[in-house]
């Protein structure tokens, strides 16, 4: 999916926080009310101005941005201290 064309990050909206382009809707708002239960398409039909592509682009982005997240492990987590 192009990422490119549906997602925008721009300072001046929504303080810079990733949006479905042309909205003020945010990743983490699609990401919100898919971890509360709502379908893809009931979040396409109940917010104005996206569609299903949408939604799919919104957790792509998330996927992607997961995927070049960059870990580093301290001493401390070597020694097994990590504990979820």
């Amino acid at each position: 999916m192009d990422l490119e064309g549906k997602i925008s990050v721009d300072p001046r909206i929504m303080l810079g926080k990733p949006v479905i382009r042309g909205t003020r809707i945010t990743v983490e708002l699609i990401l919100e009310r898919l971890q509360s239960g709502e379908t893809v398409e009931q979040i396409a039909t109940s917010l104005k101005n996206i569609e299903v592509e949408d939604v799919y682009a919104a957790i792509d982005y998330a996927i992607d941005s997961l995927r070049r997240e960059k870990v580093f492990i301290t001493r401390e987590h070597r020694q097994g201290s990590a504990r979820l």
